[in-house]
């Protein structure tokens, strides 16, 4: 029996996060673990993962109760996804691409007292988006990334929605697009243009559902990247690409305002590496104790610099977990500035520090640690990736709580 990364007893969950996180954790230590090398090795998309996502349920995690899903919210998401990373951070990364697709526009935007108007326009849409995953097992990606600003929250995003009659004229590029190829539908971020001149808005962003195989669609170039290879994150391209009015997953206009008052939204990154963190320290413990299956039952547990270094791990994702847990505990719309800093805090420290756990492990372990019949190289690459990750990369969180420490809002230097 495999221990969960958070006691339900310990950590106070409710019954709904014990038994996700159970769901989750059995699925992937029985399947995806043991197919999480071979997609890394080939740089392809967990395709039979996904499938088994379906089989269980899981695509629909955050559908809401009433619309034929299983209803949990941002915290009871984050803790089941850490449980899938733990056995393939590609698979979890992926999911959370898909998954923010029922997040942002079920429970989170329901907490926002939308006017009676948007919120039936968007029950009203979003029930054909959740149709299509609970009824056909459709998985939605969320292309993001474009190569500039946009994707931290800077300025515009270059891929436009021009107002067409009966819907939208997409046109643009998306890189790191992952699951490029393998969803069904692109959950696209992009400004919306009542016409073709006018100027750009981060305010006039739209969210906007394109179908995978409608015309103007392309996937293009090539991965092959250090780690989470299984994402399988190629370029997107749009040209010219009719989307109807009712493919929108939030009504126009909405998500500014849910960015900016749902900012712990953005951590949804951050499970994918909570689990690759427990892992490595799984992986260690196993492995000086002699329990690694397939591998000599040799025990290295009696060395002192193996229980210090062990000792470091420990303490290093105990603090890691604690810190995590307490910023996904208080995500709620307008959040304090305190709290804000803290999901900033977090996000950097699962990022930089399941890396951290990768190398110890590594040293720790030895020679054989680089062997790739063994997962620590693997976690190693899959955990060095998590801190360059638009929104919120490490570096942008270094200087997000640096600013935010010194100057409250409003405040400058000018004269």
């Amino acid at each position: 029996m495999i221990e969960p990364i958070f006691d339900p007893t310990a950590w106070g969950l409710t019954d709904k996060q014990a038994a996700l996180g159970r769901q989750a954790r059995e699925l992937a230590a029985l399947k995806f673990a043991p197919r999480a090398a071979g997609y890394d090795r080939e740089a392809t998309f967990p395709t039979e993962n996904y499938q088994d996502l379906a089989d269980s349920g899981l695509l629909g995690i955050c559908i809401p109760e009433d619309e034929g899903g299983l209803g949990a919210d941002l915290k009871t998401y984050m803790l089941t996804a850490a449980e899938i990373g733990r056995f393939c951070g590609a698979t979890a990364l992926t999911f959370n691409m898909h998954v923010s697709s029922c997040l942002w526009t079920g429970g989170l935007l329901d907490q926002l007292g939308l006017s009676d108007t948007v919120r039936d326009e968007l029950h009203t849409r979003r029930r054909l988006h959740y149709r299509r995953i609970h009824d056909e097992g459709a998985i939605y990606a969320q292309p993001f990334s474009e190569g500039g600003a946009a994707a931290a929250g800077f300025k515009a995003f270059g891929t436009t929605a021009l107002k067409v009659e009966g819907g939208w004229r997409i046109n643009g590029k998306k890189i790191f697009a992952s699951l490029s190829g393998h969803a069904n539908y692109y959950g696209a971020l992009c400004t919306a243009l009542q016409h073709p001149d006018d100027a750009h808005s981060r305010r006039n962003t739209m969210y906007i559902a394109v179908p995978a195989d409608a015309d103007g669609v392309k996937v293009v170039g090539d991965w092959d990247p250090l780690g989470m290879r299984g994402t399988v994150s190629r370029t997107l391209i749009f040209e010219d690409v009719f989307v109807p009015d009712e493919a929108q997953l939030m009504p126009h206009g909405v998500y500014p305002d849910a960015a900016r008052r749902w900012p712990h939204m953005f951590m949804t990154l951050t499970p994918s590496y909570m689990g690759i963190a427990q892992a490595c320290y799984d992986f260690t413990v196993a492995y000086l104790r002699g329990e690694v299956p397939g591998m000599p039952p040799v025990k290295r547990r009696m060395y002192p610099t193996k229980q210090l270094a062990v000792a470091q791990m420990r303490l290093m994702l105990e603090q890691t977990k604690a810190l995590w847990f307490q910023a996904i505990s208080e995500a709620r719309p307008d959040p304090s500035k305190d709290s804000l800093m803290r999901a900033w805090a977090a996000q950097h420290t699962v990022m930089e520090n399941a890396n951290e756990l990768a190398q110890l492990a590594i040293r720790t372990c030895g020679g054989q640690a680089m062997l790739r019949s063994l997962p620590l190289e693997r976690l190693y690459r899959d955990s060095r990736c998590g801190s360059l990750m638009l929104p919120w990369t490490a570096e942008l969180c270094l200087d997000y709580l640096g600013k935010g420490a010194l100057y409250e809002q409003g405040e400058s230097d000018d004269a």
